[in-house]
């Protein structure tokens, strides 16, 4: 694949990201709505761990010349097209990128519940993905 390299960057950054929410998750709810400086962590981490996401794509979509995508949206049903990943996989993907536009234009406030249950619930979604990707990588060389 052409991106290859840029795509193994990527998926090293974003696995980087991963382990640091990982180390900084807290133990409860409580904690983490308690700790401004810690919410604020966990959504900026949240937010570049996506964009990591979203760049992997469009490496992918450019690698493999699915065309120019018109918007990110577009790029995510080209990749579903091609059935690059599993739609569960390219479902949770699109979920991330409405999560990580809530995080970044704050329609209204973000929901500390919603970031915190996304951490404690959502972080295996970006491994699935680093997974799929690495197996695409494979097939594709």
């Amino acid at each position: 694949m052409q991106n290859r390299d840029r795509i193994l960057a990527k998926i090293d950054e974003l696995q980087g990201y991963i382990k640091e929410l990982r180390e900084i998750k807290p133990t409860s709810y409580e904690k983490y709505s308690g700790s401004i400086e810690k919410r604020r962590s966990v959504e900026r981490l949240l937010q570049i761990s996506i964009e990591c996401v979203l760049d992997i794509c469009s490496l992918i979509g450019s690698g493999l010349k699915l065309g120019l995508p018109s918007s990110e949206q577009n790029l995510l049903d080209e990749i579903e097209s091609a059935n690059l990943f599993q739609t569960t996989t390219v479902r949770k993907i699109k979920a991330m990128r409405a999560f990580r536009n809530i995080l970044v234009h704050r329609y209204g406030r973000v929901d500390d519940a919603a970031v915190f249950r996304s951490l404690t619930e959502e972080l295996p979604d970006f491994d699935k993905v680093v997974q799929e990707t690495l197996e695409l990588l494979k097939h594709q060389t």
